[in-house]
């Protein structure tokens, strides 16, 4: 049997690295390399470069090159300046309230970006942490089902040898032998679950789906919380990305808004040139001639008939804003009631955690008991054998209730926001 235990297992890490972690480390990995978390840090990149766009017209820039050309007769304009052997030229915006509006909407999408990245490391952290305890479990699992088919193949000896004596019938050693089959097939089960458990791991911590990451033992992250149900909801309500999300998309259309209403207002810019003349033909048709010209002003423009067209947009806009103002009702009411609903959730997991370990108490104690009773020669093996499966089958059911709660009290932190920085 053990032969064959170390085959499935020489199978199982074929071709595949496993890695153990601590949930800490997992976490951290998890920040710097999860796929997700780097796309999001790749939009808000992306983001930020927008706001230097926007501000561009703002910040001067300089024109140098030459307009020199032959000149026959009067020396006429090319491209609205004269021919010169150097020239420069520049400009810059100094009010436009329109392209100003549009740089404080780049950097509220800016920030939008932020808050999307944030809830990006919230969901890998939320689902680091769920697998990092599937893993777990499934370990556990691996191991409880091990005992139990160890207690199983013991009774089915025994039972070989009283079927051998003839103190027992021969469907007994078949009742046995099925008992073990079972056990082996539910022992391969579980193995499988931790398989695919460890991979999920690794591949949302950035590994190959080669690769299994293994959680290490006696890691337990501590997730209780002792704050009311009225707490968790405020925490929940004040550290939502998703209201937060909605808040920054509202504040951006406002200014997006206000930025169509403000067409009619009148735009300045500042414009600076110089121009180096040559004196070829000058002199002929001008009665003052100097080489060195420059011009230093403002450009100002009055928008006299605008159309329609912003006012469209500017209502567009508004009803979009209509729409997030809905959005942001309705997101406020889902998030306090699935905070609610987890506060509940892992109340409800904590009562099913304490009647299970009541039952595997009830289930030690009857062991205790038997293997007492078994050295005063007042039980047989196969009665404590027996004992030490129902043990063992509680052991089962006080890991899946214990696992719940621990699913549960994660979804409870991710639903108050808070959820990073314990596991951080």
């Amino acid at each position: 049997m053990k032969i064959i235990l170390l085959f499935f297992a020489v199978l199982s890490v074929a071709g595949a690295e496993v890695r153990t972690m601590t949930l800490r480390q997992a976490i951290e990995l998890a920040m710097k390399q999860s796929p997700d978390v780097v796309l999001a840090r790749l939009d808000q990149r992306k983001a930020a470069d927008n706001v230097e766009v926007a501000r561009d017209p703002f910040v001067p820039k300089v024109w140098g090159g030459s307009g020199l050309a032959y000149t026959s007769g009067y020396p006429s304009s090319i491209d609205g300046a004269a021919p010169s052997i150097f020239q420069a030229r520049t400009d810059m915006a100094i009010y436009n309230r329109p392209l100003r509006l549009q740089v404080a909407a780049a950097r509220e999408n800016a920030r939008g970006a932020a808050i999307d990245v944030q809830s990006k490391q919230d969901d890998v952290a939320y689902r680091t942490a769920l697998l990092y305890l599937d893993a777990g479990q499934s370990a556990h699992n691996v191991e409880a089902a091990r005992r139990q088919l160890e207690v199983l193949e013991r009774v089915q000896e025994s039972v070989r040898l009283q079927v051998g004596a003839g103190r027992a019938l021969d469907i007994e050693n078949q009742r046995a032998k099925v008992d073990v089959l079972r056990a082996r097939q539910r022992a391969a089960a579980f193995a499988d679950d931790q398989v695919n458990a460890e991979t999920s791991l690794a591949l949302v911590l950035g590994f190959g789906p080669d690769d299994r990451v293994r959680p290490a033992d006696g890691d337990a992250p501590s997730l209780r919380t002792t704050a009311t149900e009225d707490e968790l909801v405020t925490q929940a309500l004040s550290n939502s990305n998703d209201i937060r999300k909605l808040e920054s998309q509202m504040q951006a259309k406002g200014l997006e808004v206000r930025g169509y209403r403000s067409a009619r207002l009148p735009q300045i810019d500042l414009v600076a040139q110089y121009a180096l003349f040559a004196q070829h033909n000058y002199q002929d048709y001008f009665r003052r001639f100097q080489r060195n010209n420059g011009e230093l002003g403002v450009s100002i423009k009055v928008p006299l008939l605008v159309g329609k067209a912003s006012y469209a947009y500017a209502a567009e806009a508004e009803a979009d804003a209509a729409k997030l103002r809905t959005q942001m009702n309705a997101t406020h009411g889902r998030v306090a009631a699935d905070t609610r609903k987890s506060y509940a959730a892992v109340r409800t997991a904590e009562m099913a955690r304490d009647v299970a370990k009541a039952d595997l108490d009830l289930a030690r104690d009857q062991v205790s008991i038997d293997l007492a009773q078994m050295g005063e020669g007042r039980t047989p093996l196969s009665r404590v054998e027996q004992t030490r499966f129902i043990e063992d089958e509680k052991w089962l059911v006080f890991y899946d209730a214990e696992h719940a709660v621990e699913r549960a009290r994660l979804d409870l932190l991710r639903q108050t926001g808070t959820l990073l920085a314990v596991l951080k």
